[in-house]
C-alpha cells in the first residue's frame, strides 16, 4: 500500500505542526482549517475506513480527540462547542477533523483558498500542546 500523506506527516517525511503523539495517534494543525484551531487526529495505523480499525486503534483515536477537544476549550473559550468530522475521503487514511465552533454556519464553512500562516499554526499548536 502507498504511503498516505499522513502516514508521511507521521513518520516525518512531511513536516507539520504537531500538538500531540502517543503510541497510537498523532495530531497536527490542519494547514487549511474550517476554523481556527482546527486539529487531525489521526491513528498510526493507515487504515481508510474508521469500522476498518482494530478496536484498540479506535478506542485511541477517541480518546485523543476527547483529550484534544478539552485543550481546544481551554484556548477558545468564546467557543460554544467544540466540533468533530470523522473522515477519509481526500486522503485514504482515517481522519478526525476538531474544530472550535458557535454556530452551524461554521461548522459548514469552506476551508480556505489562501496560503497557510504557518506563525499562527505555530502558535496555535504551541498553546494547545501547554494546555494538554
Amino acid at each position: 500500500m502507498k504511503k498516505s500523506i499522513f502516514t508521511q506527516i507521521i513518520n516525518g517525511q512531511i513536516p507539520c505542526h504537531k500538538v500531540y503523539e502517543d503510541s497510537k495517534t498523532f495530531v497536527f494543525m490542519d494547514i487549511n482549517p474550517i476554523q481556527p484551531g482546527m486539529v487531525l487526529v489521526v491513528p498510526k495505523l493507515q487504515i481508510e475506513n474508521y469500522e476498518d480499525l482494530p478496536q484498540e486503534d479506535l478506542t485511541a483515536l477517541f480518546i485523543t480527540c476527547q483529550k484534544i477537544s478539552r485543550a481546544q476549550r481551554k484556548i477558545f473559550p468564546d467557543k460554544k462547542k467544540m466540533s468533530m468530522q470523522i473522515e477519509g475521503l481526500d486522503v485514504p487514511h482515517v481522519h478526525v477533523k476538531l474544530f472550535p465552533i458557535n454556530s452551524a454556519a461554521e461548522f459548514h464553512a469552506r476551508m480556505p483558498t489562501s496560503p497557510p500562516n504557518h506563525d499562527e499554526l505555530a502558535k496555535i499548536a504551541d498553546k494547545l500542546q501547554t494546555a494538554l
